[in-house]
């Protein structure tokens, strides 16, 4: 393929792949957990499924039980059909948005003053429109890739996947047959950190997710009568204990080499006997990451009564617990001491821990492609605080990453995009990470 021709190929992905964004971010795909309220992934999937067979992709296209969940899967085959195949993943919802605390309507997909805006730019119909773009591009280009490429768009990740991945790993497993490696979200993007050197964090790691109900039971009264047995005052109070609870800091392998790789950058230090202090010096990262020196659990509801003179027989709560790999035992140890023996307690949702090594010739990949497009940045590994997809497939003994490209300006504060308002992405970091993906799929 002659240099013109290649040239023009990277122009038509870095314009489409804009177009593509804007797109998917008009086209409401609200997840709010509640089968009542949710709109549903199927527009997106099938807005996915046909730019795909625009440029000849055969596509498979899955709802689960639950009509509009829409799920797309294509496969590009590759030149060594013994290797293990690669799933590029993405998924197609969003989380809500109240357009009243927007400066842009966040169903617009507006394009301006740089950036692409709207519900999904970060959280992660960019990954996706730049996912497409690059398929389009290598489908045209004729393009046979070193292994098969698996691309899946996903309904439910903003619910835990029980609807997109989680579903598809169970009922359809044999759309992932042969991958041995996945990339994803939450990864491969910048952060500027000394004389503007840039570090891309790839995923290796994230948090256990694990929801769980408190509930204490007592003897129900009269509100008028003195009343030592309050089952809402018990689980109050052991609510407030475990809120102000601060587990114990526990550095991982991924945490240790994500420290190790910014303290070669910059410099700083981060000794062991004060790791909150210094970690907080990362300034808009230090929220992420400050989150993945220690298991959390946070209270977020609490339901007791029924009616202001009576004191009810049972309080409930709900906790959003965080474990780091491995701490599953002692995190429960730690919590049952701190909550006492008159509070009972249950998991009402739970997904695993996920963790891999940062080595091996995709990583080395993954620097390759970074660094043709930003010479002199450095790859870091880091554990994620949420969850992704990721927790489904690594269930198939697929190691997963994060690694979803993205050079971000340094004022930028990108954490607090996700999920936040005004949600947006540059036009350029789109254009970059199209043109990295491009060059990693071809060379994986």
């Amino acid at each position: 393929m002659s240099e013109q021709r290649v040239a023009g190929s990277q122009r038509v992905a870095e314009d489409e792949v804009v177009s593509l964004a804007s797109e998917l971010i008009r086209i409401d795909s609200t997840n709010t957990g509640d089968p009542a309220t949710l709109v549903g992934e199927r527009a997106a999937a099938e807005y996915v499924a046909a730019q795909l067979a625009d440029v000849g992709f055969e596509t498979t296209y899955v709802e689960s039980g639950a009509r509009g969940r829409g799920n797309v899967v294509a496969r590009l085959a590759g030149a060594d059909p013994s290797r293990g195949a690669l799933l590029v993943h993405g998924h197609l919802d969003v989380v809500p948005a109240d357009a009243s605390e927007w400066s842009v309507h966040p169903f617009s997909g507006a394009v301006q003053d740089g950036y692409v805006w709207g519900r999904g730019a970060v959280d992660m119909k960019d990954m996706v429109a730049m996912t497409v773009a690059t398929a389009r591009r290598l489908k045209r280009d004729g393009v046979v890739p070193p292994r098969d490429i698996v691309f899946a768009f996903l309904a439910d990740e903003e619910a835990g996947g029980l609807q997109g991945a989680q579903w598809l790993v169970d009922h359809r497993p044999e759309l992932f047959e042969g991958v041995t490696e996945a990339i994803g979200e939450v990864g491969g993007f910048s952060i500027t950190v000394k004389d503007g050197v840039r570090a891309y964090l790839i995923e290796t790691a994230e948090k256990g997710i694990a929801w769980m109900r408190l509930r204490v039971r007592a003897r129900a009264g009269h509100g008028s009568m003195v009343h030592e047995d309050n089952a809402v005052t018990k689980l109050a109070e052991a609510v407030a204990r475990l809120g102000r609870h601060r587990f114990p800091v526990v550095m991982t392998d991924s945490v240790r080499e994500f420290l190790a790789g910014i303290s070669e950058l910059t410099g700083l230090e981060f000794p062991e006997d004060d790791l909150d202090g210094t970690v907080a010096k990362l300034g808009n990262m230090a929220r992420m990451i400050g989150a993945t020196l220690r298991d959390t659990a946070n209270p977020t509801m609490l339901e007791a009564g029924y009616k202001a003179n009576v004191i009810p027989s049972t309080a409930e709560a709900t906790v959003d617990c965080r474990i780091l790999p491995g701490r599953q035992a002692a995190f429960e140890k730690e919590l049952d001491a701190v909550l006492g023996p008159d509070v009972e307690r249950e998991w009402i949702a739970s997904l695993p821990a996920v963790e891999t090594t940062f080595d091996g010739s995709l990583v080395d990949a993954m620097s390759a492609s970074i660094l043709a497009e930003d010479p002199g940045a450095k790859l870091v590994p880091y554990m994620l605080s949420g969850g992704t997809d990721a927790k489904a497939f690594s269930r198939m003994g697929i190691r997963c990453f994060g690694f979803a490209p993205l050079r971000l300006p340094a004022d930028l504060d990108f954490s607090a995009l996700f999920h936040g308002v005004d949600e947006r992405v540059p036009v350029d970091a789109l254009q970059f990470g199209t043109r990295v993906l491009d060059r990693f799929l071809r060379n994986c």
